[in-house]
């Protein structure tokens, strides 16, 4: 699992890279709910019939509140591959792979291809969606109390 676990235990939530899950705390949960069921979806707006990722609640075209789930395809094909070295966010290791990737016509997308070594992904390859667990964070309860949440997220891998 990647992300905190440097930390050993201190949460400092000005490094935390992953955003809270939850209902209480983020207005697009279901997103993350989705993924937890392997489902990559996004919203549309039923009005216009806009759609954009990340998900919204508000569509970006008309302004409309009117807005839908809708599942996106799982796999793609990498259009453009860019590997960092330098930079790279605390609790994760150089390279970090990260790949333009068209999904089906229906979106390009940018971002992470993990289990991939530098030089390994091409242009033109598939790659399919993966959904990460990431350590559950402490949050401020009622009176005190601290709740752990759990929480995922996404990246990409090459389909062998």
């Amino acid at each position: 699992m990647e992300g905190i676990s440097i930390l050993n235990g201190k949460y400092a939530v000005s490094m935390d890279m992953y955003p809270l899950q939850d209902k209480n705390y983020n207005m697009v949960y279901k997103f993350y709910d989705n993924l937890k069921e392997g489902r990559f979806t996004t919203t549309k707006c039923t009005d216009c019939g806009a759609r954009s990722f990340p998900p919204r609640i508000i569509c970006p075209e008309c302004l409309s509140e009117n807005m839908e789930w809708v599942d996106l395809p799982s796999e793609g094909t990498v259009l453009v591959v860019a590997e960092q070295e330098a930079g790279v966010p605390l609790g994760f290791q150089a390279p970090l792979i990260h790949a333009h990737v068209d999904l089906g016509g229906e979106l390009t997308y940018l971002g992470r291809v993990q289990n991939c070594k530098a030089g390994e992904l091409k242009e033109g390859d598939k790659v399919k969606l993966v959904v990460i667990p990431i350590e559950p964070v402490p949050a401020d309860g009622k009176k005190g109390a601290v709740i752990q949440h759990e929480r995922v997220f996404f990246a990409f891998e090459k389909v062998k």
